[in-house]
């Protein structure tokens, strides 16, 4: 798909990670390189007898993914070390790492947060993972609480702070519905990646879906922006299979897809009102802001009491028929039907033996059967005999316990 990074995960936190990075390695990846996530070296150790720097190296991932501490309320109160002991924290991992020959991108935590906290404490964390060795710094939004202005003038911030020589990337949490907004701010700023996940899967709110970011650079930016490959015909190619891989991950992981996520979601290009619908058939970017095949979905035309003719029209049209009175009277069904409680929006075999009836061409499937009625009833008959002889048992059986227990009683007197 042309992503030209892949995270893959912390090789010191369990087994399963570990098996990850002994197997990746196999699969001759062509486009994408897998990253090692780990963070900096712990307080009052060196980097080189760190666990967790040497669990990196023994990854071998080519590149190392290394988060540290921005804000320093998180520096004084969690890490529990001075300003200037989190920043030769900093500067060590990420020395260690590059001078290992492994490329570096620092994660800076809550920069948002803490450049509001403390914006000199906030910049110089940068400025010693740049220094250090660091091609790209990534500016995390981990509350997810930033505005998008906000992002877009702390990108500006950070790029001048670091240089032209280390790329700034961008790290945004959904917490406030923001997570692609917030992205694509820091893209206009300046920012040259993007971090996300598919379908925005992650913790809390989830991350920026990588899905709508993709789409949003490739299709919205008049040309300005090639995404997922080099050349505008492969990021074409690439933007194309996006609803494929979208409903892909979501099957892996065993999630059901979002009907309404944009893009690719089945009801992204769905019309359901009549006015749409007629609408549709005359201009179809009257109600769509681009085409359904450029991110591989598909247009959908739905039936309900709301449907006017063109919804109709438009669905009769896939059968083949375009008699204005089979329309006309298959919408006077559909909306009878509604009206009782009958739903079609997701059942199109059901409509589709509506239009037969209309047209006159329904052949039922099953016939009701003269000898099988005389049998049920000739079998409800029976049962209702049995029934009876049953009863008659039952009172047979009552009246003689009743004759058993007076002759019980007879005896003992």
């Amino acid at each position: 798909m042309g992503f030209e990074y892949i995270e893959g995960g912390y090789p010191l936190s369990n087994e399963k990670d570990v098996a990850f990075f002994e197997q990746v390695r196999r699969l001759g990846l062509r486009n994408s390189t897998v990253c090692a996530f780990g963070m900096t070296r712990r307080k009052g150790i060196a980097a080189a007898d760190d666990p967790g720097m040497v669990a990196l190296l023994r990854s071998e991932a080519a590149v190392c993914t290394v988060v540290g501490k921005t804000w320093d309320f998180h520096v004084t109160h969690v890490l529990r070390v001075s300003l200037d002991e989190n920043l030769a924290m900093i500067r060590d991992s990420v020395g260690f790492l590059a001078s290992s020959g492994r490329r570096v991108i620092y994660d800076a935590e809550h920069f948002f947060d803490g450049y509001k906290a403390n914006p000199e404490h906030a910049v110089a964390t940068l400025q010693a993972a740049a220094e250090a060795g660091a091609e790209a710094i990534a500016l995390c939004d981990t509350n997810g609480g930033s505005m998008p202005a906000e992002v877009e003038e702390l990108v500006r911030v950070a790029r001048e702070a670091v240089g032209p020589n280390v790329g700034i990337a961008v790290h945004c949490h959904n917490d406030c519905s923001l997570a692609v907004a917030n992205s694509l701010a820091a893209v206009s700023a300046g920012a040259t990646q993007v971090q996300g996940t598919i379908n925005g899967i992650g913790e809390r709110c989830g991350n920026a879906d990588l899905i709508s970011v993709a789409a949003c650079l490739g299709l919205k930016s008049g040309g300005e922006y090639v995404v997922l490959a080099n050349e505008p015909a492969e990021c074409s190619a690439a933007l194309a299979r996006l609803t494929e891989l979208s409903r892909y991950v979501d099957d892996v992981a065993n999630l059901t897809s979002a009907l309404g996520q944009p893009f690719v979601g089945r009801s992204a290009f769905a019309h359901k009102g009549g006015m749409h619908a007629h609408a549709m058939q005359l201009a179809p970017s009257s109600y769509e802001h681009v085409e359904p095949a450029l991110v591989g979905n598909t247009r959908r035309v739905l039936v309900s009491e709301l449907s006017g003719r063109s919804n109709i029209a438009a669905l009769t049209e896939q059968h083949g028929i375009s008699d204005p009175e089979v329309t006309k009277a298959v919408l006077a069904e559909i909306v009878r039907r509604e009206n009782m409680g009958y739903q079609f929006e997701a059942a199109e075999a059901s409509f589709s033996l509506v239009v037969q009836k209309a047209m006159r061409t329904f052949t039922p499937h099953f016939k009701p059967s003269a000898t099988k009625s005389r049998w049920r009833a000739t079998g409800a008959r029976t049962a209702s005999t049995r029934s009876r002889r049953s009863t008659r048992r039952t009172w047979s059986m009552s009246t003689r316990r009743r004759r058993s227990s007076w002759r019980d009683r007879k005896s003992v007197v």
